[in-house]
């Protein structure tokens, strides 16, 4: 038999695995198995039998292998998970510089994302209310035409306006004098078209002159409007060419009325000088504008834009100079442009009112005195008949002050041949008055 605890077959018995001992059993003796290992049997390896289900044995626990515990306290896992953090969020901003410095490159390289739209305001009626410049300046323009005159001598740029549907336009003496008796005229139409023009009559003492264009159909005339009834204040429209830029429309106001302006002279002989009983407007006229239109809040013409006062000149001045507009442009009344031109229409000239004197263009004092030789006064003439003597000085007329020889004939002109003037005059240190009928004289 064998020998007790001996397996059948001469293998050894295994040997149970004692158990680990429990909370509760802390303090009770070893088991006697486990404190002295068997000796191994004789053929036997001392090495025991692998057993891949002893390591797994819950109840057994190798003396190699610890518990699973938390590694740091609080405070450090507190800031490794800051670090983490920070990192991380460093690593999105260096990837997203990166990506976005890319992006911004090839944007850059090709013209951004798409083609560029910029926002723009639709389609508007082209209407404008009535009263509006823009309403004005087009009614008016297909009327205003731009001349062009040459001669031997000179040439110039100026402007007109269309008066009746015979081709008769209306502009400034100044502007056609370049072309003497033998130059050309070119009008130059608001359309583009352009016909060739000849003078019907100018009168350099109005500074205004007619000039006619032949076989132009469909031309549209200026509607004309009253320059008495002009007010300081009124708002007005200038067209014109100035500097050749044709259509041109400036506007303003009226800022002065019945103004004495001078120009001209440049003859030497005060035969080109005009005197005129002006319009003042702040609408800006420059060279080129002489002989447009100024017009009214209806679009009628008030004026005949004719003279400007440059910052270097001493007085006003015929705009076919090339000086600019500093604010003061002075235009001929309408009511003294249409009389001079339907007398030059009609009669090829213009008269001029006169008084029958003759001035003191020297004299420095205030008012206009008459010259004191004899033949001052003109032997039954105006002046004559109403006791007007040598030597008087004129003061006033229609108890408006005149303080020059000049203004006296500005206010003369402003009316016409055969109206009753009512005048104020010193002599011999006293004041009188007295009352005259204009005459008549042909002007040149």
């Amino acid at each position: 038999m064998p020998p007790p605890g001996a397996a059948p077959g001469g293998a050894p018995t295994p040997v149970p695995s004692a158990r680990q001992p429990e909370s509760g059993d802390a303090g009770a003796p070893e088991p006697a198995a486990a404190a002295a290992a068997p000796e191994p049997a004789p053929g036997q390896s001392a090495e025991p039998d692998f057993d891949p289900w002893g390591r797994y044995d819950p109840w057994t626990a190798s003396a190699a292998t610890a518990p699973l515990q938390h590694s740091g306290t609080p405070d450090e896992r507190r800031r490794r998970t800051r670090k983490a953090l920070i990192g991380g969020a460093l690593l999105i901003a260096l990837v997203s510089g990166i990506a976005g410095g890319v992006v911004g490159v090839h944007l850059e390289r090709n013209g951004g994302v798409g083609t560029v739209e910029l926002p723009q305001a639709g389609a508007e009626s082209a209407k404008r209310a009535p009263g509006s410049v823009a309403a004005l300046a087009g009614r008016a323009l297909p009327s205003v035409v731009t001349l062009h005159v040459s001669g031997s001598e000179s040439a110039g740029t100026g402007t007109g306006f269309v008066l009746d549907d015979r081709g008769h336009i209306l502009t400034n003496n100044h502007v056609v004098d370049p072309a003497g008796d033998g130059g050309e005229i070119t009008v130059t139409f608001n359309s583009g078209d352009t016909a060739e023009a000849t003078v019907v009559g100018r009168d350099s003492g109005y500074d205004l002159a007619v000039v006619r264009v032949k076989g132009v159909s469909g031309l549209t005339p200026m509607p004309l409007g009253n320059s008495d009834n002009v007010r300081v204040g009124d708002p007005v429209v200038a067209i014109g060419a100035p500097f050749d830029l044709a259509g041109t429309v400036t506007s303003g106001i009226i800022s002065a009325m019945e103004r004495p302006i001078t120009a001209g002279g440049e003859e030497g002989d005060a035969s080109d000088v005009s005197y005129v009983d002006a319009l003042q407007t702040d609408a800006p006229i420059n060279p080129g504008n002489s002989g447009g239109p100024l017009l009214d809040s209806r679009g009628r013409a008030i004026g005949i834009n004719s003279a400007i006062r440059s910052a270097g000149g001493g007085g006003a001045e015929s705009d076919g100079g090339q000086s600019g507009s500093i604010g003061l442009g002075f235009a001929i009344p309408i009511n003294q442009g249409k009389r001079v031109a339907e007398e030059l229409i009609n009669t090829g000239r213009a008269s001029h009112p006169v008084i029958g004197i003759t001035l003191d263009m020297d004299y420095s004092g205030d008012g206009a005195r008459v010259g004191a030789d004899g033949s001052a006064v003109t032997k039954g003439g105006p002046g004559a008949e109403a006791g007007i003597e040598p030597g008087d000085v004129i003061t006033a007329v229609d108890g408006q002050r005149v303080h020059s020889g000049e203004e006296l004939i500005v206010k003369t002109r402003a009316h016409r041949p055969g109206d009753r003037l009512e005048l104020t005059l010193e002599r011999d240190g006293r004041e009188r008055k007295m009352s005259l009928v204009l005459g008549s004289s042909d002007g040149g």
